[in-house]
């Protein structure tokens, strides 16, 4: 098997099953190799049926092979250029018809907030030292647990 495959070479190949955890890949009339869920798309993937098919032909890296077990491990993501999804368009749908109509900006906005005004967030400085970082976060953290004593005082 080896001889005829080497880890590293882009092939052309055709999907023939489709199961939750990957796909099964013939790369020949007697070789079969293995894509996993996670090497199918450079995005998240919810559900594999909508992004592979049996009988679609397909480009795949050969990212190892195990003589022992004769078992070929493939990936579709590394045999092509990763292209970012717009940052505009949100990585999730809303379908209407699923019975739920939640749409939610709650984690996005979370993600879009500017954390910088937080009065504990160290200033940047320029390549510090680990011990420099220690103090500065030793800091940062009796600073913090003074501010929560003096709020368990109050009460």
């Amino acid at each position: 098997m080896c001889k005829k495959f080497e880890i590293g070479n882009i092939i052309e190949g055709t999907v023939t099953d489709v199961k939750p955890f990957g796909a099964f890949v013939a790369i020949d009339e007697k070789t079969k190799g293995l894509v996993h869920i996670s090497q199918i798309s450079h995005n998240f993937i919810n559900d594999i049926n909508e992004h592979i098919s049996a009988g679609d032909k397909v480009k795949v890296k050969i990212i190892s092979i195990d003589e022992e077990s004769k078992k070929i491990s493939l990936s579709i993501k590394q045999a092509k250029p990763f292209t970012p999804r717009p940052k505009d368009k949100p990585s999730y749908s809303s379908n209407s018809n699923s019975g739920s109509n939640y749409k939610s900006n709650s984690s996005s906005n979370y993600r879009n907030k500017d954390f910088s005004k937080n009065k504990f967030q160290a200033k940047p400085k320029k390549e510090s030292s680990l011990d420099d970082k220690l103090k500065d976060w030793l800091k940062q953290s009796d600073d913090r647990q003074a501010t929560l004593n003096k709020r368990s005082k109050r009460r």
